[in-house]
């Protein structure tokens, strides 16, 4: 078991072109900032500026969710660096 409650660390997100913090918690559990922001907290605003993002980018932005790449990959970098 860990020796810490909660750990984070804010990356840029190309996903939504926009900084997240990815929050661990020391039952492994993860969330992520930009979940929050822009899928449960979805409103026509921001998802109007997402779509202008997207358009100035020439590509798709949509949140990939909890089980995203990067929220995973910072949580096993942090299992391994418990286990050595």
């Amino acid at each position: 078991m860990t020796e810490w409650q909660v750990t984070a660390t804010t990356i840029y997100c190309d996903a939504v072109d926009d900084d997240v913090t990815i929050l661990v918690y020391k039952d492994w559990s993860t969330k992520c900032t930009g979940y929050k922001k822009y899928v449960e907290g979805l409103d026509k605003e921001r998802a109007k500026m997402l779509q202008k993002k997207a358009k100035r980018l020439g590509r798709n932005l949509k949140c990939e969710g909890p089980q995203d790449y990067r929220v995973t990959s910072y949580r096993d970098k942090l299992t391994a660096e418990e286990k050595s």
